[in-house]
């Protein structure tokens, strides 16, 4: 790898994870979230430093160009953020159920208490209107 690939590399590493933690401070972006993000940043800076550890784990992998190694990497990282929004999102579904389902309820003992009420109320009508 080149001294400009390196910086280059470098650059847009560091750029991704101080751009996470901007996005963490705002509260653009929850801390669950930003670990997959952050911890990704800071093996590419390790992996860009310490190239020949880059081309340990490419003989390791069976690949014949480091950059073979990064791609596979590019391809776990993308499974691993589809499982962590996978895992949201049957969260939030279970929870809409939930929701809908206590939603549900409160609607039916909220019709139950308007007609009592309402019967309360023609119950008087008719008392008043006879005496």
């Amino acid at each position: 790898m080149t001294v400009k690939q390196q910086i280059f590399s470098i650059l847009v590493s560091l750029a991704v994870f101080f751009f996470t933690i901007d996005l963490v401070r705002k509260k653009r972006l929850r801390e669950e979230y930003s670990l997959l993000w952050l911890g990704t940043s800071v093996l590419m800076i390790v992996l860009i430093i310490r190239y020949d550890w880059l081309l340990a784990l490419t003989r390791v992998v069976g690949a014949v160009l480091p950059t073979t190694t990064l791609f596979l990497g590019s391809i776990l990282f993308l499974i691993l953020l589809s499982v962590q929004f996978s895992m949201k999102i049957s969260g939030l579904s279970n929870q809409v159920k939930d929701l809908v389902q206590e939603n549900a309820l409160l609607r039916y003992e909220f019709e139950q208490c308007r007609k009592n009420y309402e019967a309360q109320l023609q119950e008087k009508n008719s008392v008043s209107s006879k005496g």
